[in-house]
């Protein structure tokens, strides 16, 4: 079968598997998923020593402590970054309870001990904002493509309370 054709009862093609960037550090290995980045940029805000945009690479993990590090990457409210602890290191513990909010925008905001399920199959995730109004390419994960991606007025109320 040849992409763009589909044949009565034939499985819908699964979309492509997500490109992470990982950037290891002596204690943590940050990844970066580009895809579901909404640069809300808790991370350059937050830790500007290990977040630089305007460096290559951008993500420099050793420029704080591994505890600093991934306490700015939970701030991450797509969930774009994530962190992999060192060996015997304490991994991202998920909100409990979990949490579903929709921001003015109409975003849904999810924290908690999740499964998503998408093209690419179930995912285990603990900090996600899912597309509202199903305009995105990257289902069912926002992506700035249709009008739930337009910036919240409370967005920075919200970040703010996580601190």
């Amino acid at each position: 079968m040849t992409e763009g054709t589909a044949e009565t009862g034939a499985e819908p093609p699964l979309a492509e598997k997500p490109r992470l960037k990982e950037y290891d550090g002596e204690g943590i290995t940050v990844t970066f998923e580009p895809r579901r980045c909404l640069h809300a940029a808790e991370c350059v805000h937050g830790l500007p020593e290990v977040f630089d945009l305007s460096r290559r690479p951008w993500v420099l993990p050793d420029g704080a402590t591994p505890e600093r590090v991934a306490e700015v990457i939970r701030r991450c409210p797509s969930g774009a970054l994530q962190y992999r602890p060192a060996p015997g290191g304490a991994a991202e513990a998920p909100d409990v309870p979990t949490t579903v909010r929709r921001s003015p925008s109409g975003r849904l905001v999810v924290r908690g001990d999740l499964l998503v399920a998408g093209g690419v199959g179930v995912r285990r995730e603990t900090r996600v904002e899912l597309c509202g109004c199903g305009a995105s390419g990257n289902q069912p994960y926002c992506d700035h493509s249709g009008p739930c991606a337009q910036p919240d007025e409370d967005a920075d109320d919200v970040a703010e309370e996580r601190r």
